[in-house]
């Protein structure tokens, strides 16, 4: 099984697709579907697929995996395109992340369609995963209805992430009053702005999640001035914050609202943190396996699917984005069992 998964991961690698511009893997992923004798559903670069035995009035289990790609660095030896094994490995763009998760995804709903399942079982290939736009997995959620658990496929090395952050990018701004720098005038938005960047480095949230630890904030970009004899009237910062599962984005901006002394202007608030509790089947499920639990700081799908999830792919977070990311292919045939194990012991009490 994991073979026929690879040969698919390569077509997929030689395909371009960039965050919006996906059209050529989704059509290879649908026409896949298709030669199955499937019937696959599809909204703009989005494919899904329903389980033949899904039934009403039971619980919904969601495979997710994304099929974009970053673009590849400056730094990459080998052809991104050109899927290339050296040493047991796949390399190639996407191949990680996440490539590998979505393929391992797909070959494990294939085999459980064939069978009767105590649960519905949804399988998507979505769009716009890595610029987190708003024409990937979030415009099909109405069209696939209420999910109980989505398992999103990242690479984790097949560990379970039962958290993840949010994410919440701040626009700042501090407004001084301009003059010449050789004389004594005008007020430095610079040196204003140095207190409240000092202020987003020390500030601590109280809520300290047991998965998820602090929010944390950090000043990631800054730019002041245009003349080297003018004193700036603004400077502009930007500040990246990841939220904890106790605080929502809106939440947070709140206090952040009322404490920081600059012009605040948030890009968006819709990827929010999640958890699920260590009593959630599918915890359970990974625990009889002894797999890893952990909390994830970065973002994926999760922090727009409004339903329990967590995240798990086989492969490793620290390969992505990096030039000649590559995927062990070993790693796919184990994530293809270990995730058939996860959902052949996942046992809901109402199910």
């Amino acid at each position: 099984m994991h073979s026929e998964s690879i040969e698919l991961l390569k077509k997929l690698i030689s395909t371009p697709s960039f965050s919006k511009e996906e059209d050529g893997t989704a059509d290879i992923i649908y026409n896949y579907l298709v030669s199955k004798g499937l019937n696959p559903n599809r909204h703009l670069n989005n494919i899904w697929i329903e389980h033949n035995g899904n039934k009403p009035n039971r619980p919904t289990v969601l495979l997710n995996s994304h099929h974009d790609t970053v673009k590849p660095s400056a730094g990459w030896v080998y052809d991104p395109f050109t899927p290339t094994i050296v040493d047991g490995k796949l390399i190639g763009l996407g191949s990680n992340d996440a490539g590998a998760s979505l393929v391992s995804l797909l070959a494990v709903f294939l085999k459980l369609n064939q069978r009767e399942l105590p649960y519905n079982l949804i399988f998507s290939a979505t769009a716009e995963e890595e610029n987190s736009g708003e024409n990937g997995i979030e415009s099909i959620l109405d069209k696939i209805g209420k999910i109980d658990l989505a398992i999103v496929g990242e690479p984790t090395k097949m560990e379970l992430a039962v958290g993840e952050r949010g994410l919440m990018v701040l626009d700042c701004k501090v407004l001084g009053k301009s003059g010449h720098a050789a004389r004594n005038e005008g007020v430095n938005a610079i040196y204003k702005a140095l207190p409240v960047i000092e202020w987003f480095k020390n500030f601590h949230f109280p809520m300290v999640s047991d998965v998820l630890g602090e929010v944390k904030m950090t000043v990631t970009q800054i730019n002041a001035g245009y003349q080297h004899n003018v004193v700036p009237d603004v400077c502009d910062f930007v500040v990246d914050v990841r939220t904890n599962d106790l605080y929502s984005n809106a939440k947070a901006l709140s206090i952040i609202l009322e404490k920081a002394k600059c012009e605040i202007t948030p890009r968006s608030l819709r990827l929010n943190s999640s958890k699920i509790e260590p009593n959630h089947p599918i915890a359970i499920s990974a625990k009889k396996l002894g797999l890893p639990t952990y909390g994830s700081p970065t973002t994926s799908d999760q922090a727009v699917i409004p339903y329990p999830s967590v995240k798990i792919g086989p492969g490793d977070s620290a390969r992505s984005h990096t030039a000649n990311e590559f995927i062990y292919l070993e790693e796919i045939k184990s994530g293809i069992e270990i995730y058939s194990k996860l959902l052949e012991n996942l046992i809901f009490e109402h199910g």
